[in-house]
Parts: structure tokens; sequence; C-alpha cells
């Protein structure tokens, strides 16, 4: 990281409806559909956002500028969340950005190791309240760059455009076609792309998928079964 780059901090700006201008969100995810949800959030809140899709890009993000606030996503295309969380969080305690961990996954023990690897907090996905996403930022900035008074609570939930949740989905029917070793890859963006999505077909396939995997039986039913729910949610869009 380098070392003669502050933080971007907030400025006075600062106001009730929108308590995060000033700051600027690295939100670290594969998923377009997820990242334009977090856009949305950051928006209704003042912040700026940037976006990586992988560890790499992430990497080059953070040789350029220190952001404010880090979102890491556990599962990416290129490796761990997890290693980045630790990696950001040896930072020097007056230059570490807040950070919190996401996913939509059904692991075992997944909150306790990004926590223990030093995020802030975890947000399970979907990451879909303003007033959620702003307390968790919030709750975690060093006392000088919270807003002094009063803030509105806003309940609104956001609605990412389908475009991306479509683009994502066609993504993964790629993977789905290349091979069996982009399942422990594609099992876990599903589950959490369905949650987002608040698609109950689609969340069954992508449960069937990750329980197929783990047992290593009955794969190419369940990659059958999943590709025939994205084929059917992709004929709609292009009706629409």
């Amino acid at each position: 990281m380098p070392e003669d780059l502050g933080y971007l901090t907030m400025n006075v700006q600062a106001t009730a409806v929108r308590p995060l201008l000033g700051l600027t969100v690295l939100v670290i995810e594969d998923s377009r559909y997820a990242s334009e949800a977090v856009r949305l959030l950051c928006i209704r809140s003042g912040a700026r956002i940037r976006r990586a899709d992988s560890l790499t890009a992430a990497h080059r993000h953070l040789q350029v500028y220190r952001p404010s606030v880090v979102i890491v996503d556990l599962g990416l295309p290129d490796g761990s969340g997890i290693d980045l969380i630790a990696e950001l969080a040896s930072e020097d305690e007056i230059a570490r950005p807040v950070i919190l961990a996401t996913s939509g996954a059904d692991s075992e023990g997944l909150v306790e190791r990004a926590l223990a690897a030093g995020a802030d907090e975890f947000l399970p996905k979907p990451i879909d309240t303003v007033s959620a996403f702003q307390q968790a930022i919030l709750q975690h900035l060093p006392e000088e760059m919270r807003p002094t008074g009063p803030r509105a609570i806003s309940n609104e939930v956001i609605s990412p455009d389908a475009l991306a949740l479509n683009e994502d989905l066609s993504h993964l029917d790629d993977l789905l076609t290349s091979g069996l070793e982009t399942l422990p890859y594609v099992a876990p963006f599903l589950q959490g792309l369905a949650r987002l999505a608040g698609d109950a077909k689609l969340k069954e396939a992508s449960d069937a998928l990750t329980q197929a995997a783990s047992r290593g039986q009955g794969i190419q039913a369940a990659i059958k079964q999943t590709r025939a729910v994205i084929k059917e949610r992709l004929s709609v869009a292009e009706l629409v």
C-alpha cells in the first residue's frame, strides 16, 4: 500500500439526509448486480463509489488512492476476499479504512473467518436498505469523521437495474459450460445473486447446485437444472 496517500475523508458538507457525503467507498465485487445495488446505496447516502471486480483490480485501485470504506465480497474470481481483509486490517490504525465483508453464500464459518481476519462487520446479501448500509459504515468511522447532529433514517429499499442481473446470469451460464472446475466459484456467486434478486426458483437451483458439488454426486443434473432456470430468466428478459 502507498504510504504517501491519505485516506479520503468526510468533509463538512455531510448532511442528515446524506451522512456519507465526502467518503469514497471501494466495493470489491464480481457481481454487476450486487455492485449496482451498492452504487445506489452510495448515491442515496452521498458517498463516491469505485468498483473492482477482482483482487487484482482492487490492488490496482489501492496503489493509486485510499478509500475511506472498503466493501469486500468474500468469493472473488482470483481468490478469497478474506486475504485482502487481512491485508487491509494490518494497516496502521490511523490510516485503516472501514472494512465491511459481504457474501451471499451459505458457507459454514464464513462470518467468523471474515471477522477474525479483521473485518469491522459482516453484511449478508442482500444489502438493500439505505439506513442499514449507512449505519454499518457510520458506527465504525472515527468520531471526527461522523456527521454531527440528528440523522434522517431512511428505510428505502433500493432496486438494482435488471440489466445488471441479466449480465451476471449470462456470465454464470457461460461458466457452467466451461467445466466442473468453475463450480466452487459459480455456486456461491449464484446463491448471493438469487438472494439479492429475491428469486425463489433461482435460489432453489443454486442450493441444489451447491449440495451436488459438496456431495460430488448429481452434479450434471444440477448444472442442467440451473442452466434451464437461467435461460428461462434470460428469455423472459428478452421479451420485456
